[in-house]
């Protein structure tokens, strides 16, 4: 398997895992917090995927499918290229009402589905351009930006289905 194909396993893989921990749930369900400082699963979801989007779509100098696509609108949020939740206020994430569980998966897999095409034109020698991102020492590359990306929507994803067995038992896990 070469490099493109890795992160196409893994990338479907989170995608496949978002769409069990959300299969079946309310919006009810989606923006259940055990406290009021947590997030819910359907925040978790958006955020995970909102920064794949922002990301991806850095890497292709293009737009994210969050505004071209219209899905702001389909979440009723502003079209605010900005906003994927990295330093959301607990009022933020209380205010976040999820849309239906098959629009959370329609973005989702929109999103990852861009990423994989995007797998599809990149060399292996693209993985090694530094990004112009002098906050962060040493540069990080193409490829260790694709990593942060899956790394991050896999803590997510996980404690989107921890929030799931808290709010269902143990039951809901059965694959």
């Amino acid at each position: 398997m070469d490099w493109s194909g890795l992160m196409t396993d893994e990338y479907e893989r989170v995608s496949g895992f978002v769409e069990h921990v959300i299969d079946g749930l309310s919006k009810d369900e989606l923006d259940w917090r055990p406290k009021d400082d947590c997030n819910s699963i359907g925040w978790l979801v958006w955020h995970l995927t909102r920064q794949q989007d922002l990301q991806v779509s850095g890497l292709m100098d293009e737009e994210q499918l969050w505004i071209r696509d219209g899905w702001h609108s389909k979440f009723n949020m502003p079209a605010d290229e900005g906003d994927v939740g990295f330093g959301h206020t607990t009022e933020q994430v209380a205010a976040f009402k999820s849309p239906d569980v098959k629009t959370m998966l329609g973005y989702q897999k929109a999103v990852t589905e861009r990423s994989k095409g995007y797998f599809q034109t990149i060399s292996g020698e693209d993985l090694d351009r530094e990004l112009d991102e002098p906050m962060f020492q040493p540069l990080p590359t193409v490829g260790v930006r694709l990593v942060s990306i899956v790394q991050e929507a896999v803590t997510h994803a996980g404690q989107a289905a921890y929030l799931r067995g808290l709010l269902k038992g143990r039951g809901w896990q059965t694959f």
